[in-house]
């Protein structure tokens, strides 16, 4: 008689519980007591005019070309990558102009890498970087992260900068990095060019300009790459992740002289920047008009809403950027959530008072009104002291 061996079910194994150990017990760093990560919220909505992105993927065609980039890339991926990221440089100076070379580019994971290899190198303990707010709220994480010192001033009245107000704060505060953003973020102000060429002359210190939004300024090509032949300690940070419409490529870079990307290059990583970034980027670059085709569309968007804004009572800075800063609620945070509550995500950023929301396609913008105008007749605005 033939016996059939029974098989047994496998028994499930217990998943074990991950430690129960939390953060306030763990031997942190002293300024990462209490802190928490940064992130602007990612939420699954129908509209998402928060984080100052395109609001247009990349093309089909520049989707095939990037899908065949990347497989081609595929077949070396047991290699390092190219770690002086050769080929991306070149390139990114053609798309630059001002007649600069690769020597002087460096490119990284986003311009937060690039800022954080600039205060590597020119930063850190027991030196500090200035800059004015309102700005961009991820400088004083990269202060806090390379153990630099950081240091504000306000911005004047009007959210802007002039020579005297820059220099006069270089000369209290004896900064080694000074950040100038333009357009700065959140209020999409510019400083004009020939203000950067006087502090650059009026200071020795490393001048920084963030110009991650310049593409979408009025005059793109008014940039303070054009400096870069007279002063060696002169810095312009830019990104391919905003105008570009590459936010997910992770693509940003420094302009400036070539000992100062080769000091960039001594504090990073080695191979810093994947192969499958590099390639990402190269294919967009050899696309650029039509990565950028948007772009004029998007200005108007923005110049449209502001007048819109102001149309209905509201406070708005005037921007150069993709984005516009409004308000000033008595209670902002309600009104963000009481868009959010209506499917419009923005951005609960900036002055007390402000929020602020970046250009989308046409049906975004109009989402975006339809939700607003629900949301202002319940909405009281801030009444300051100088108002009264």
């Amino acid at each position: 008689m033939t016996q059939h061996r029974q098989t047994s079910q496998p028994r499930p194994v217990a998943k074990p519980e991950p430690n129960s150990i939390q953060l306030a017990d763990l031997p942190l760093r002293s300024e990462l007591v209490g802190a928490q990560p940064y992130g602007a919220p990612q939420l699954d909505v129908p509209v998402r005019l928060n984080v100052n992105e395109n609001p247009y993927p990349p093309s089909e065609a520049v989707r095939k070309d990037m899908a065949k980039a990347v497989a081609k890339a595929a077949k070396s991926l047991n290699r390092y990558p190219d770690r002086e990221a050769t080929g991306l440089r070149e390139d990114l100076a053609r798309y630059i102009g001002f007649g600069i070379s690769s020597s002087q580019i460096w490119p990284a994971n986003g311009s937060n890498e690039v800022m954080t290899h600039v205060l590597q190198a020119f930063g850190g303990p027991g030196r500090s970087v200035l800059t004015f707010t309102p700005t961009y709220s991820m400088y004083p994480e990269y202060a806090r992260n390379t153990h630099t010192n950081y240091v504000t001033r306000p911005r004047n009245a009007s959210w802007g900068l002039t020579t005297d107000e820059i220099l006069s704060a270089i000369e209290e505060v004896k900064p080694d990095v000074v950040l100038l953003t333009t357009p700065n973020n959140p209020t999409g102000t510019t400083i004009p060019v020939a203000v950067i060429d006087e502090v650059c002359a009026g200071t020795d210190t490393i001048v920084v300009v963030d110009e991650a939004y310049q593409e979408f300024t009025d005059a793109p090509e008014d940039s303070s790459i054009a400096l870069l032949p007279k002063y060696g300690r002169l810095i312009v940070v830019r990104t391919l992740s905003k105008a570009f419409a590459l936010a997910g490529g992770r693509l940003g870079y420094a302009v400036a002289a070539p000992a100062v990307v080769d000091a960039l290059r001594m504090v990073r990583l080695p191979y810093h920047l994947s192969e499958v970034s590099q390639v990402v980027a190269r294919v967009a670059l050899a696309h650029a008009p039509e990565m950028l085709a948007r772009v004029d569309e998007l200005r108007e968007t923005r110049a449209n809403l502001e007048d819109w804004l102001q149309l209905h009572g509201l406070d708005v800075v005037s921007s150069q950027s993709n984005f516009v800063l409004f308000g000033r609620f008595a209670d902002r945070h309600a009104v963000f959530q009481a868009l959010l509550d209506r499917g419009v995500l923005i951005r609960e950023v900036g002055p007390t008072g402000y929020l602020r929301v970046c250009a989308g396609t046409p049906r975004q913008t109009d989402a975006f009104r339809t939700a607003l105008l629900d949301v202002l007749p319940t909405a009281p605005r801030l009444v300051l002291e100088e108002d009264q």
